[in-house]
């Protein structure tokens, strides 16, 4: 049932970032997972991916604050 439950919040941070991002930068994720209450975001723009690195700790609260701070402890940016 807990990968169930992570494949679902997967799910909803996709859909947070297809709201949060312009439609063409939405276009470059290629996928979100989550692995050991860490977050894989698999980006295919070199320049997405830069941003994402160096914003990754606001992502990362971002993302606590709406699925609740137990849930992840790191992101990860592929």
């Amino acid at each position: 049932m807990h990968g169930f439950e992570d494949k679902l919040i997967a799910f909803e941070i996709k859909d947070f970032l297809e709201d949060y991002l312009d439609e063409s930068l939405f276009q470059e994720i290629r996928s979100v997972g989550i692995h050991d209450q860490c977050i894989v975001i698999k980006i295919d723009s070199p320049l997405l991916k830069n941003d994402f690195k160096m914003r990754r700790s606001f992502y990362l609260k971002k993302f606590q604050d709406k699925f609740g701070h137990e849930k992840f402890n790191d992101l990860q940016i592929l």
